[in-house]
């Protein structure tokens, strides 16, 4: 199942965003990477899956990891995303990472392929997460293992909540469906858990990850980067009259505030890793 033609526009508008600001995407989020290395048992010379990559983490900081004897393939349905991965490979002259448009739930690679398999912060957005995670484990050896990373409650994760409730304020924002595409959707524990084991995962697991979102940002800077990232806040400013975009800034200013440490800005954060392993066949099979 391919995902909301809303959702691909959105992500291909903040595409030459996450470009832009890919190093410091790379950075707030390295915690996150070093957990599903962890957690899916990359090491070098393997062989290993990125689902969602976007803009190329943690596709590119992998095919280090994993060395000339190693090969990364990431996936992403946003072209622009995949555009602009292939472009920093490229500047970086790696040449055992590999990027390509796709879906994960009907993934371009034959089975069995795969040593490990992550996805950091794409699974919220898999339209059909229960076929998506048997997509991955198809091409998993078997005895390997897959890791996905989604975010926890957005009250334990500053760096969304403080700007979404200034926004909120000023924008009335629309209800959410059911089980929507969004960045929380399995915040709550166990829920991403029971997908791993209705698509047949064996000996799956959870853990919290506390850890620190930081930059190096001032606070007005950080604010302008935070407005370039997400869509959603670009288009709710474009809403408002001059008058009320001012009264966000400073509303915004005011609440970022206290996560200045003096050097940048740290926020506590928390995400779920998921994991598993893909279960060998039954003799006869």
């Amino acid at each position: 199942m391919q995902p909301d033609q809303e959702i691909v526009d959105r992500w291909s508008r903040s595409a030459p965003f996450w470009e832009k600001h890919r190093d410091i995407i790379r950075q707030m989020f390295a915690p996150i990477t070093d957990a599903l290395v962890e957690d899916a048992q990359i090491g070098s010379g393997q062989t290993v899956l990125d689902v969602g990559t976007g803009s190329g983490e943690p596709a590119l900081t992998l095919a280090d990891l994993v060395g000339a004897k190693g090969k990364v393939n990431a996936i992403d349905p946003i072209p622009g995303m995949v555009e602009g991965a292939r472009r920093e490979a490229d500047r970086l002259g790696l040449e055992n990472v590999q990027f390509d448009v796709a879906f994960a739930d009907h993934l371009p690679f034959t089975a069995g392929t795969f040593d490990a398999a992550v996805s950091r912060l794409g699974a919220m957005f898999f339209p059909a997460p229960v076929d998506a995670v048997r997509e991955i484990l198809r091409v998993l050896k078997p005895g390997r293992k897959l890791a996905l990373a989604v975010w926890s409650f957005a009250e334990r994760n500053p760096f969304h909540s403080v700007l979404s409730e200034v926004m909120d304020r000023h924008v009335q924002p629309p209800p959410l469906a059911p089980d929507a595409l969004e960045a929380f959707r399995f915040a709550p524990p166990g829920k991403l858990l029971e997908v791993f084991s209705q698509a047949g995962v064996t000996a799956p697991s959870e853990r919290l990850l506390e850890f620190k979102i930081q930059t190096d940002h001032p606070v007005e800077a950080y604010w302008l980067f935070r407005r370039e990232m997400s869509e959603k806040i670009r288009e709710k400013l474009k809403e408002l009259p001059a008058q009320q975009q001012a009264a966000v800034d400073r509303d915004a200013l005011k609440a970022l505030a206290p996560y200045y440490t003096g050097s940048g800005m740290s926020f506590p954060g928390e995400v779920l890793i998921v994991s598993g392993i893909k279960p060998h066949p039954a003799k006869g099979e």
